[in-house]
């Protein structure tokens, strides 16, 4: 994406006061909001790309944080509030998001930042939040490093048995004459599949290995009475519970990477599908031709 440029709004002011950096892609509020903060007393730097972002966290040192959540792209405010905190663990931080239904991220947020505000903002609960956090500051939260996939792995037991209830309490595949091994048998093997394939420079790039095993399920998932909407009602519900999993270990992961690695996941999870898919319609077209 190209870079904002706003003349003075990206100079680094030396002005006395309470120093503000603030992050935004959109040019109208970046060149309303920093100018009404001004108005207010504030020294204010503003700067519309992550990388410009960073450059002055790393230079320069601020008392508040205000970004967005979505800078070019989701979840682009993650790496500037991480990388804040990493430099400047006594700045205030404080997301802008305009997406309040996210309770994946709005729990993210909360865990790692100040607070967070929902756009559009009124200037006075702007300012009163600024005031309060400056007032009395939150202590620092937990150092959260951990990738989505080492949660995968650190997490295995507690997914496959979530699985497994919700495989049981559906009534087609609980119908299914399978016993509780039978029925989560694939579990921990997809889950370390899936923590590999994230770890992995380059979707699309599966280990030959990983895409045979896919492809196995498929072959022995027949034989054990699937069908094609129960291999894909058993990922969705596989796709529950790494949610859920994921969801309780909000505050240990990394929020530079979350929204990379969870858009990852999800592509992972349906490629995984297809190749199952595939293999299972080949036997089905082979039995069926020998009639």
């Amino acid at each position: 994406m190209e870079e904002l440029t706003l003349g003075e709004n990206q100079a680094v002011s030396e002005e006395p006061g309470i120093k503000i950096l603030f992050v935004d892609d959109d040019r109208l509020i970046l060149l309303t909001m920093p100018a009404i903060l001004r108005e207010h007393g504030y020294n204010v730097t503003a700067v519309g790309s992550v990388n410009e972002a960073l450059a002055l966290i790393a230079s320069t040192e601020y008392d508040v944080l205000i970004s967005d959540l979505n800078i070019g792209s989701a979840g682009d405010g993650f790496t500037v509030v991480s990388a804040m905190r990493r430099t400047q663990p006594q700045c205030v931080t404080l997301i802008m998001t305009g997406y309040p239904g996210f309770d994946s991220a709005l729990e993210a947020i909360r865990a790692q930042v100040d607070d967070y505000l929902i756009k559009p903002t009124p200037i006075p609960t702007l300012i009163d939040l600024i005031e309060e956090k400056l007032r009395c500051p939150s202590l620092n939260p937990e150092t959260a490093t951990k990738r989505i996939s080492q949660v995968l792995r650190e997490s295995t037991f507690e997914t496959t048995q979530r699985t497994l209830s919700a495989m049981k309490s559906d009534p087609a595949l609980g119908a299914l004459p399978l016993n509780d091994e039978q029925r989560i048998e694939f579990v921990p093997r997809m889950l370390e599949d899936l923590a590999t394939i994230l770890e992995i420079s380059e979707l699309g790039q599966e280990p030959p290995e990983i895409v045979h095993r896919a492809k196995m399920r498929g072959f022995k998932q027949y034989r054990m009475g699937y069908t094609i909407p129960l291999l894909a009602a058993q990922t969705r519900f596989l796709e529950q519970a790494i949610y859920e999993v994921l969801h309780e270990h909000m505050r240990s992961l990394n929020l530079s990477y979350f929204m990379f690695d969870l858009k990852r996941l999800n592509a992972s999870l349906g490629i995984q599908l297809e190749h199952t898919q595939a293999a299972f319609l080949s036997v089905a077209e082979r039995v069926e031709s020998r009639g």
